[in-house]
């Protein structure tokens, strides 16, 4: 089988990813059985309402002992620290962090826990992402005003896979939008889906707000559903006043994706995270850690 690899950004070291329910997404992905069960019942709605369903119930709280021992998931580090104490898997899914957990960079800054892919310029996409790799800023966005604004701009994608932390917070300060929903399937976010199409950025459900920053212009932040994400759910209030830091919303179960969208020449991303992605590599970050600066005048 084919092994996903990521760079641990805080030992340097090039490690392999544990993909849960990666037997099932080797068959919906890349076997033609697989991908007609795919579309046909997979990628609905209904799927995925359905297992957010189950995961909202008290019989599931029995899955969450062993995905920890599972995944190696720092209990300690969360406010609640028994696993006895969670109602059920989606509440311990959805599980709050100490205040102090995850200390916020003085530049801008990850919004999420995950694994991260920057391109300096947005058309550098295809070189990363090599199948079937069309993307299209206007089918992404939904929007042909948007797509402009933000063509000859950079990118930085943060993926989460189900063991992370999967609240998100706001990577600069500043004044943040109300969000917009755009309409879309439940398609898998994990490497071994996107491997085969970058299309699923596209085709999946998934909200944006457009984040206002004094230092880094108008960020646009898009959070992208997959599958079993029932829910997109947003804690911050529209049209206010945020922190670097201030949480934004949060995934209910399943892997997810948030995208970070910025105008031509307004931030650096700092330069390990430039060459990884050159590399074909993905990078482990956390939320609150630096990447990028601002672009200078």
């Amino acid at each position: 089988m084919l092994q996903i690899q990521y760079k641990n950004r805080k030992n340097g070291k090039i490690e392999i990813e544990n993909i849960p329910g990666r037997g099932m997404l080797k068959w919906l992905y890349n076997k033609p059985l697989g991908r007609g069960a795919l579309h046909v019942l997979f990628k609905r709605k209904f799927i995925s309402v359905l297992g957010g369903w189950y995961m909202d119930t008290r019989w599931s709280k029995k899955r969450i002992s062993s995905f920890v021992q599972g995944h190696g998931i720092n209990l300690e580090e969360c406010e609640i620290s028994n696993v006895d104490k969670f109602g059920s898997f989606n509440d311990f899914f959805c599980r709050k962090l100490k205040k102090y957990a995850r200390p916020i960079g003085d530049r801008l800054v990850s919004p999420a826990d995950g694994k991260i892919l920057v391109f300096p310029e947005i058309t550098d996409l295809s070189s990363f992402f090599v199948k079937n790799s069309a993307f299209s800023l206007k089918s992404f966005l939904g929007s042909g005003a948007l797509a402009q604004k933000y063509n000859g701009g950079s990118m930085a994608i943060i993926r989460l896979a189900p063991p992370d932390y999967h609240r998100y917070h706001f990577p600069a300060s500043g004044t943040a939008s109300g969000s917009t929903k755009i309409k879309g399937h439940y398609f898998s976010v994990s490497p071994l889906a996107l491997q085969n199409s970058l299309k699923i950025f596209c085709e999946n459900k998934r909200e944006y707000c457009t984040l206002s920053s004094p230092l880094y212009g108008d960020i646009l932040i898009v959070d992208v559903g997959a599958t079993m994400v029932g829910s997109i759910i947003q804690t911050y209030s529209p049209n206010s006043e945020v922190k670097k830091g201030d949480e934004k919303g949060y995934f209910a179960f399943g892997g997810s994706t948030l995208a970070l969208l910025f105008g031509e020449n307004k931030v650096l991303f700092d330069n390990d995270l430039v060459a990884n992605t050159k590399n074909g590599l993905e990078t482990t970050i956390c939320m609150g850690e630096n990447i990028a600066s601002k672009y200078p005048a």
